[in-house]
């Protein structure tokens, strides 16, 4: 073979290494601190006000609570009133599960009018509805089973 063969195999290899490199460091960095969600994502318009003891009275029928059915913290519960619930293992989550297979920011339950919606933030073993594994924030109702990790979660009245 030639040098410049060589030089080329070496250069490639070298490209191909590093590639593997930082995907395997953007993977971590997502798994500790969450994915970049756009802002458009968000939510991005501010949200309107409300005036303290002016809670929104939810309608008759309408889930009040999400509650973890199966896991490892069953029983757990978050209020509704206090959405967006941010789910995962970090501190700043409303229902913190203690399961490896969560990331430290793995879902996000929201409300959109009378609507639920599960949004996965780029977790490393996704989100699940039923049995299908979720890309894009997905209407919920009551009794969805929603699966994060080897946690399931339902809203409930």
């Amino acid at each position: 073979m030639s040098e410049l063969t060589l030089f080329l195999i070496r250069a490639a290899f070298l490209a191909i290494l590093w590639i593997f490199v930082l995907s395997a460091i953007s993977v971590i960095r997502s798994d500790m601190f969450g994915a970049r969600v756009p802002e458009s994502a968000r939510g991005g318009a501010p949200k309107a006000e409300r005036k303290p003891g002016k809670a929104r009275k939810p309608r008759r029928g309408a889930p009040t609570h999400l509650l973890v059915v199966e896991g490892e913290n069953p029983g757990t519960r978050a209020e509704l009133a206090d959405a967006p619930l941010l789910i995962g293992r970090g501190s700043d989550a409303a229902i913190k599960l203690d399961d490896d297979y969560v990331s430290t920011r793995h879902a996000r339950i929201a409300a959109s009018g009378d609507e639920w919606f599960v949004e996965d933030l780029g977790s490393t073993n996704g989100t699940y509805v039923g049995p299908v594994r979720i890309t894009q924030p997905t209407t919920i109702g009551l009794g969805v089973q929603v699966r994060v990790g080897k946690t399931i979660l339902e809203l409930r009245k």
